[in-house]
């Protein structure tokens, strides 16, 4: 990844748009994120700003958010400060990763506001601080720094804004010469040679080591080695792209390693595969979009996870205690002849006797058997010890037997459930909790203010073949039963992955091709637990072949007259197919 100067130039272009329009609303989903929706002159968007520790960025995004029930202390300020509020600039500062956004609000007065947002992208310095436009003071940002941590830069309320220090480069769009551009780098050296690379990513502000390589590697094309003449003539082909803000969006992902880049220009020095995007937006939110969330649903369903694993774990150990214990049972024959042994031959022992020798008429082979005996008991209890402990192995063997067709039962659910949350999505995430409530594994959690009421029609991620047929997914188990036991019709067809924990999908309508069942076996092969492995058995059949045993678990069905489809999925053939959520 490079989310460099010159990227945060494409966006910055790319916000233009929403100047002269007005933020409409502002939410938080997370503590790192705001959402703005922006909309006017014929423009409606929504604008995703990302502090974010491991994935700060900026850009438009088409994706649905989960709301907290409380809206958090910076997104009040926020909406106070800002919505309603007209958007007169969007501008990046010289070519860091750093881009205000000015704001102008009437009060309730009626007074006019001047406000600014600041967007520090800087890894895990990231910040989104909201500053008054004349003073410079910060009314507050959504991660604080105290002087504890940084005696430069103080992020706190009523605080003057300082800007992160410069760090001395160049602009590298200002260079206008192959004169010029030799000083700088000969400057940069300090009269000591070291690669081009290094040399250009230290000279010039907004240029990361990934656009760097690639400007040197399209300097070699042209000669054997990279000259400062080849170097410049890559370089300022390049750069003048850039400025005339002409950008070619790419994902890249290289062959051998299988780690992905983007860029705004293409990634010539790697070798792979390359997704191309009409703009920085639909990039980054492809680059950065499943990422983020997964790191915020496993931060959010981080004690589900533990919770899910741990008893997973425990029915493991349980079905192996299980399998000593039968073990153990099976030589219960063994104990009724120890028993007929002393009872045939109790005039031989006393009480007192710690052990007999016997003649074993059962057994031709084993001629003499040696018999352990409680020596406080008569001969008659010492026989009624054996018998006891014969019938108490024969009845263990159907009671142990059921214990572990539970016990795996349970690892099987426990199993879907990690498949589940590894594929959840934020609003996903409560619906499995409530589902464990459900189940008796959880107490249910009392939370403040009004409960918020369930839905009986949980929302399902619905996409659209290529040959415009609906299919339904449902990712956790409350979604799979109302989809599957209501919502479809008896002539629809559901698909499931063949014993591999998955989720289930349906197929609206008895009219479509072979297109929308390879589409349809492909999302339910990339839900499910065999996701990135090839040639994944699914079976389909029609819904009136698909029932619920009595008594079962949430989502737990059983099916016949089904078929079976070998498939592989299709990244790019399933993210072309349309989708939202019904």
């Amino acid at each position: 990844m490079a989310l460099d100067g010159i990227v945060v130039r494409a966006v910055a272009a790319e916000l233009q748009r929403c100047v002269g329009a007005r933020i409409h609303k502002i939410h938080q989903p997370t503590e790192h994120d705001l959402v703005l929706a922006v909309r006017g002159g014929g423009f409606t968007s929504k604008l995703l700003l990302s502090a974010n520790p491991t994935y700060p960025r900026t850009h438009f995004t088409t994706a649905t958010y989960v709301n907290p029930l409380e809206a958090p202390m910076f997104c009040m300020l926020m909406r106070k400060h800002c919505e309603g509020g007209l958007i007169e600039a969007v501008r990046q500062v010289g070519r860091e990763r750093i881009i205000h956004i000015d704001i102008r609000q009437r009060d309730e007065l009626g007074d006019l506001n001047f406000k600014t947002i600041v967007i520090e992208i800087m890894g895990r310095h990231s910040n989104i601080i909201l500053m008054d436009t004349a003073t410079g003071a910060i009314h507050d940002g959504i991660h604080h720094v105290t002087p504890a941590i940084s005696s430069f830069r103080i992020v706190m309320p009523g605080v003057a804004y300082t800007s992160p220090p410069d760090q001395g480069k160049s602009d590298p769009l200002a260079v206008s010469d192959e004169d010029s551009f030799r000083e700088l780098l000969t400057q940069s050296a300090d009269d000591t040679p070291i690669p081009l690379q290094q040399s250009l990513v230290a000279t010039f502000s907004g240029l990361s080591p990934l656009l760097a390589k690639e400007v040197v590697y399209r300097a070699q094309l042209s000669e054997d080695s990279a000259t400062i003449p080849s170097l410049w003539h890559s370089f300022h082909e390049l750069m003048n792209a850039f400025h005339e803000d002409r950008y070619e969006p790419t994902i890249v992902t290289d062959a051998a390693s299988g780690k992905s880049s983007f860029s705004v220009t293409p990634l010539s020095h790697i070798h792979g595969t390359s997704l191309a995007f009409d703009s920085i937006s639909e990039c980054l939110e492809s680059f950065y979009g499943d990422k983020a969330e997964r790191d915020t649903v496993k931060q959010r369903a981080s004690d589900l996870i533990r919770f899910v694993q741990n008893e997973k774990s425990k029915n493991t150990t349980k079905i192996k205690k299980l399998e000593e214990t039968l073990l153990e049972a099976q030589d219960a024959e063994k104990y009724r002849v120890l028993g007929e042994l002393l009872t045939a031959y109790m005039h031989q022992f006393n009480r007192g006797d710690e052990s007999i020798e016997l003649v074993n008429f059962y057994d031709e082979e084993q001629a003499v058997v040696n018999i352990q005996l409680d020596p406080q008991l008569t001969p008659s209890e010492n026989a009624q010890r054996y018998f006891r402990r014969y019938t108490k192995y024969r009845n263990s063997q159907t009671v142990v037997a059921q214990q572990m067709e539970l016990a795996k039962a349970e690892i099987a659910y426990f199993e879907t459930l990690i498949q589940q949350l590894n594929d959840a999505a934020l609003s996903d995430i409560e619906g499995i909790r409530e589902e464990l409530v459900q189940q008796g594994y959880l107490r249910e959690r009392k939370t403040r203010g009004p409960k918020r009421k369930k839905s009986q029609n949980p929302p399902l991620l619905c996409y659209t073949s290529s040959e415009n047929i609906l299919i339904y997914v449902g990712k956790n188990n409350l979604q799979n039963e109302y989809l599957t036991n209501r919502l479809a019709s008896p002539t629809d067809t559901w698909l499931h992955t063949k014993d591999i924990p998955g989720s289930h999908v349906v197929i609206r309508g008895g009219d479509f091709g072979d297109a929308t069942l390879e589409e349809a076996a492909m999302l339910a092969a990339s839900y499910s637990q065999a996701k990135d492995s090839s040639m994944v058995p699914v079976d389909f059949t029609f819904i009136r072949h698909v029932r619920k045993p009595s008594g079962a678990k949430p989502g737990f069905v059983i099916y016949d007259h089904q078929k079976t489809l070998f498939i592989t999925p299709d990244t790019n053939r399933l993210k072309a197919l349309a989708s939202a959520v019904k």
